[in-house]
């Protein structure tokens, strides 16, 4: 196993009781974190918040979507309106709490429990901000930390009904006014359509409604990648938690971790035929490769590197069930392969200063090919292609993004004169 280069949080850790009376009204003990439902999004604020020594004093709340049936056709509605919709859809096919789904050219009842929604805590602004309110003198202001485009009109709620009682950092450009947020925490690909190389792209009369529209201010703090919860200690932890799995395996390991398409970052087929050879070719370097999916990854796109790789000893390949090994595969690898696509997962690779080979960037466009260029000129990542020896090693300065955040963070809060009580 190859040392882990990750570059320790500024922040300390710690909780005791005794430090709960330190601090007063300026100290900030506990954060509330307004999810989407989503573990990319999610994880970014879990991470911000470990690294400012917030681990074990946050609540995490959720902004859910209705989900299943005609719910999947309507996430172009603002999530407050569909809110509303499927709570008069639910009234009106009764008290069982049915929603509509297509069964072939049928629409017929679904029950909730099978999309889960019974079991969602729901993240109220008004009752958050009333709790941030009712509880400053006691324990100070309250942390609020968000994600994802559905968490918006809840963080900047927060804020507007609880100003002085509150800091909310909205993670990802949110395509809003950023006065609505104390701070915005957003990678720099972001602000790609502001080139002269993405300006070019826009058609004149399109430019008014692509964001940002404008540089970022004080508002904002850029980073190269996105933010995760992968740092040293939680790394230390995954190394002892899967040594048994991992310890004995041949070296180097290789991990291999397969996205899925998105808009500006389109395949199918076409790369995972390009994968299976390229990987044929280098597996004389490797003594083990592990192979995992997403969610997004198409079926036929595992499929395909299933029936490749099934027979092959020096090959296995997670099928989803049972514990997710990837914090151990980050914790264990010598290596990494990971499809140009995801750019949380190459985030978090290229924390650990270990190889990172992408595979499908010359498919991707608009800001994806921002972000890769600025990995490639870091020199955190290189092609993957038949020429690569997985055995050869190679360094770089790892990406550093969650504890350089949470720095900005405390400078921020002390410019208001708070802190956080570590």
């Amino acid at each position: 196993m190859r040392s882990i280069r990750l570059l320790e949080s500024p922040i300390g850790f710690g909780f005791g009781a005794a430090e709960a009376l330190e601090g007063g009204r300026n100290a900030i003990r506990r954060a509330v974190v307004i999810g989407n439902g989503f573990a990319g999004a999610e994880s970014q604020c879990i991470g911000l918040v470990r690294a400012l020594g917030l681990a074990d004093r946050h609540t995490i709340c959720r902004v859910m979507r209705p989900r299943g049936g005609v719910n999947e056709w309507l996430h172009w509605l603002p999530v407050s309106l569909h809110i509303k919709l499927n709570r008069a859809m639910r009234k009106l096919w009764g008290d069982a709490g049915y929603f509509m789904t297509v069964s072939g050219s049928r629409v017929v009842p679904l029950s909730d429990k099978k999309i889960g929604l019974l079991s969602i805590l729901d993240a109220d602004a008004r009752q958050i901000a009333q709790m941030a309110r009712e509880t400053f003198d006691e324990e100070g202001p309250l942390l609020v930390v968000a994600s994802g485009q559905d968490t918006i009109s809840v963080s900047s709620s927060i804020r507007r009904l609880a100003p002085d009682n509150v800091f909310v950092v909205q993670i990802q450009h949110p395509r809003t006014r950023l006065d609505r947020f104390d701070l915005v925490v957003t990678p720099k690909h972001d602000y790609y359509p502001l080139t002269p190389h993405a300006q070019k792209q826009i058609p004149w009369y399109l430019r008014r409604w692509i964001t940002p529209r404008e540089l970022p201010d004080k508002h904002v703090i850029l980073t190269i990648g996105a933010l995760h919860r992968a740092d040293s200690e939680v790394l230390r932890n995954a190394a002892k938690v899967w040594h048994d799995t991992f310890a004995p395996l041949p070296k180097p390991l290789l991990v291999v971790n397969i996205g899925g398409p998105a808009s500006s970052c389109r395949y199918g087929t076409d790369l995972a035929e390009e994968l299976i050879t390229v990987l044929k070719n280098v597996l004389w370097s490797c003594g083990s490769v592990r192979i995992s999916f997403s969610r997004r990854t198409p079926t036929k796109v595992a499929e395909m590197l299933i029936a490749a790789f099934r027979n092959n000893s020096k090959v296995y390949i997670w099928d989803g069930e049972g514990t997710n090994p990837h914090m151990g595969h980050l914790a264990w690898a010598d290596a990494f392969m990971v499809t140009a696509d995801s750019i949380s997962m190459l985030s978090e690779a290229c924390s650990t200063g270990k190889p990172v080979y992408v595979s499908g960037a010359e498919r991707c466009t608009w800001k994806f090919t921002d972000f890769q260029k600025s990995l490639r000129e870091r020199g955190a990542v290189r092609a993957f292609t038949s020429k690569v020896d997985i055995s050869e090693a190679w360094s770089y300065p790892p990406l550093n993004d969650t504890a350089e955040a949470a720095a900005q963070v405390q400078q921020a809060l002390a410019e208001r004169g708070w802190s956080i009580l570590t």
